[in-house]
């Protein structure tokens, strides 16, 4: 009987090793900024928007820490006629697989021209070695501007689709190949959620929230879940993404992740109009009636992107 309790035990820990996650970097308010590199060329997706290096951005108060968060905002006292600064950051760390846990207390608001976004690229020419866009970037019309819910989406090069089975967002877009024939151009394979209060507003209302991306050579999984049902695992630092149910997004089918998607780079930023936001504006007629273009609302009114701002409470890479 002892024995056959002992088999039981020594088999049970060998599966949980062998299914489970180890912390691999603690990007905690204390070590944050100095995990990243930060972009100062010009805004790739033709924003209106300035973005610092670090000892400005500190000296300007748009970037700080303390001990339990991260505050990542943009100029909102400025008129800016040359665009507004903000920030945009890159992992020195590059990624192939793993765990990625985003505590958020707060995103940029659904304030009229912001355009944020938390993902992934890889290093080689875009999109060669493939782009995860947990919270929004490049899905049109949804997570810009005042939208409440997130999109999430992933770009690839040719020969990528994916079914939708599986999870709980809606699929908008099956190609992930950003020159995909019948989708709008660099769409690639998009899902909606279909959570309130995942994005934006709403989901600073509530208190912030968990975003959990898991990327295997199977498929890469995104979840989102409130403060208030975070699963406790996540929460003990020991998470187990079989036991949370269906993914907002589960990105799999008929493509060869790891032939898409290698060394990826964390990516936070926040810019403004652009190849998105900026065009559409005239459809979103909150936004059109502030002013006559996305550039002119944003140069001149920096008193309304004092929401406009990231707060971190932990970001997490776990490995197997």
């Amino acid at each position: 009987m002892r024995s056959s309790i002992l088999f039981a035990a020594l088999l049970g820990a060998k599966q949980h090793v062998l299914g489970g996650y180890t912390l691999r970097d603690n990007y905690s308010p204390s070590n944050f900024f100095s995990m990243f590199d930060f972009w100062t060329a010009a805004d790739p997706t033709n924003g209106v928007v300035k973005y610092l290096d670090q000892s400005t951005a500190q000296s300007q108060g748009i970037i700080s820490t303390d001990g339990s968060s991260v505050y990542i905002g943009v100029d909102h006292t400025n008129v800016t006629p040359q665009g507004r600064s903000s920030i945009r950051i890159e992992s020195k760390i590059q990624y192939t697989h793993g765990l990625f846990i985003l505590d958020l207390g707060h995103m940029p608001g659904s304030i009229c021209g912001t355009w944020p976004a938390f993902w992934t690229l890889g290093p080689n020419n875009w999109p060669q070695d493939g782009e995860i866009a947990l919270i929004p970037i490049s899905t049109p019309a949804i997570g810009v501007n005042t939208q409440s819910r997130n999109s999430m989406a992933l770009h690839t090069t040719e020969g990528c689709t994916v079914t939708g089975q599986g999870e709980s967002g809606s699929l908008t877009t099956s190609n992930c190949w950003v020159k995909a024939p019948g989708q709008a151009s660099n769409a690639g394979c998009g899902v909606s959620s279909n959570t309130a209060g995942s994005y934006g507003d709403d989901f600073n209302a509530a208190g912030g929230g968990v975003y959990a991306m898991e990327w295997t050579s199977s498929a890469i999984k995104i979840w989102f879940f409130t403060h208030s049902t975070t699963p406790p695992d996540i929460l003990s630092n020991a998470p187990n993404p079989s036991q949370w149910g269906a993914p907002q997004a589960n990105f799999a089918g008929n493509c060869n992740i790891d032939s898409h998607f290698a060394n990826h780079r964390i990516v936070f930023d926040l810019t403004f109009c652009g190849d998105w936001a900026g065009n559409v504006w005239a459809s979103t007629p909150s936004c059109a009636s502030k002013a006559p273009t996305c550039a002119d609302w944003v140069i001149n009114n920096p008193g309304a992107f004092a929401p406009s701002y990231w707060s971190i409470m932990s970001l997490k890479v776990y490995g197997q």
